[in-house]
């Protein structure tokens, strides 16, 4: 069986870094609508935050560090930032869609992330 290619390895560890990320942003806005964090002191919350923030970090580093250039992977840091990026909107738009049901996705939404989409490619047309 042949080994994954490295940017998949890299995107891939994007994907579940972006969502624990988005999770440890925004969840504490979901226990709050869902009336379970309502009495929480705002450290508690930040602690809950921060706890899955380094399961966030535990994915995200060793990401850049398989896709940069700088360790034999196959993006630049800018590369790997605007993927990083992209992927960070997407991941809370299908998240936010499904955990907030009150966060309409719009057409001026979609064209801004068609815009980001855009930098994506650009990032990667000066490559060679």
């Amino acid at each position: 069986m042949q080994a994954m290619p490295k940017s998949l390895i890299t995107v891939l560890m994007l994907v579940v870094s972006n969502v624990l990320m988005t999770f440890a942003w925004y969840g504490n806005l979901k226990l709050q609508e869902m009336k379970i964090s309502t009495d929480w002191p705002l450290f508690l919350i930040i602690l809950a935050s921060w706890g899955l923030a380094f399961f966030e970090y535990c994915f995200m580093i060793p990401a850049n560090r398989i896709g940069s250039q700088i360790t034999g992977g196959p993006f630049s840091l800018m590369q790997l930032k605007i993927i990083q990026e992209a992927l960070s909107l997407l991941v809370f738009t299908v998240v936010v869609s499904f955990m907030f049901k009150n966060e309409p996705v719009r057409w001026n939404h979609l064209v801004s992330f068609g815009f980001i989409l855009l930098a994506v490619v650009f990032a990667f047309l000066g490559k060679r």
